[in-house]
């Protein structure tokens, strides 16, 4: 089943959405302006991957003798300095 909802309920409701397996389509005015179909996430495989990407990142600031938290605080120093 397709729940029709407003865009602005739509909006204040998006994490529910997100997380429902059904599709949503959005109106504007009674007019259907767009459709939102949340995709299945496995969350196990993209926590995996996440933490298969930290482990390849530490190897190779290591590689380079690099040290994160001088990497972190050269980042706040620059959007310090961008503001």
């Amino acid at each position: 089943m397709v729940a029709t909802v407003g865009i602005r309920e739509f909006r204040a409701g998006l994490a529910e959405y997100i997380d429902s397996a059904e599709p949503v389509a959005v109106t504007r005015h009674g007019q259907t302006v767009g459709w939102f179909i949340p995709t299945p996430v496995d969350r196990e495989a993209e926590a995996a991957s996440l933490r298969s990407a930290a482990a390849k990142l530490d190897a190779m600031l290591s590689e380079r003798g690099v040290d994160p938290d001088e990497v972190v605080a050269d980042f706040k120093a620059a959007r310090r300095s961008c503001r």
